[in-house]
């Protein structure tokens, strides 16, 4: 019959076809294939045309790229007992495909939870103000105990940083009070550096206008030269104490003259 004949050249081809399609992969240049060859690990192959026995031999793709990890917020109590909400981002990709998939079921599943609890681990060994002013070195702790968790399973943490550190309104007022207490302290210190600094000077000062007494007249008509720039219509002067004492001196000799 023709139509069996048909099938019967058809058939062999259509499954040839089918199984040709089924064990050829293209691996992307970021991308590597770990096969398995009735269970067993063969190796990693790609990137480009790979060819795959049907039925006895499974790939797993593996995505070498830089992966974006986005670490949910935290509650975590600091070391001086207080509450903040912390969230971090990782950044990571695979570097050993064979041990990201033999080592662990899902390697993102994994490095999100390790990420997670190791932000609070870090994080709650610190106070309050370490968290604010090194946020750096939280940044580098947390990526050096990832990067030594995860080598184990084939995978890199190039980086992490620390988004946001969320502090209640109460805290925040707290602190604030605590700037503004700050700022108030060192305003008065230099102040107070700023009376001694003069003092000293106005000291140093008298004692050269001491040695030379024409040094006042020169003051005084400084004084003057000011007062008299300035527009205005009454004119406060300072009686030298030399001249009171010299009109007094005068006075008592003028008394003691008369009968």
């Amino acid at each position: 019959m023709p139509s069996l004949d048909f099938l019967a050249y058809v058939l062999p081809i259509v499954v040839l076809v089918v199984l040709v399609a089924y064990s050829v992969r293209i691996l992307r240049e970021y991308e590597r294939g770990v096969v398995f060859t009735l269970g067993r690990l063969q190796g990693v192959q790609g990137p480009g045309l790979i060819f795959v026995i049907p039925f006895v031999q499974q790939m797993e793709r593996v995505d070498l790229r830089t992966r974006v990890l986005d670490v949910p917020p935290q509650d975590v109590i600091s070391r001086d007992n207080v509450s903040v909400r912390v969230n971090a981002v990782v950044y990571y990709r695979v570097i050993e495909p064979e041990k990201a998939i033999i080592q662990v079921e899902t390697f993102d599943q994994a490095t999100s939870q390790l990420a997670q609890t190791t932000l609070r681990s870090v994080v709650g060994q610190h106070e309050l103000d370490q968290m604010l002013a090194e946020r750096d070195r939280l940044n580098a702790d947390v990526q050096r105990i990832l990067d030594e968790q995860t080598d184990a399973w084939g995978i890199k943490v190039s980086n992490v940083e620390l988004k946001h550190i969320d502090l209640d309104e109460k805290m925040v007022r707290a602190i604030a009070r605590q700037a503004e207490a700050e700022r108030l302290r060192r305003a008065k210190i230099i102040d107070a550096e700023g009376e001694l600094q003069a003092a000293e000077k106005l000291v140093d000062a008298g004692a050269i206008m001491a040695r030379r007494p024409e040094s006042m007249q020169l003051r005084y008509l400084g004084t003057l030269a000011n007062i008299a720039g300035e527009k205005s219509s009454t004119i406060v002067f300072p009686l030298p104490i030399d001249l009171l004492r010299a009109l007094g001196g005068t006075r008592r000799d003028s008394a003691e003259e008369r009968p």
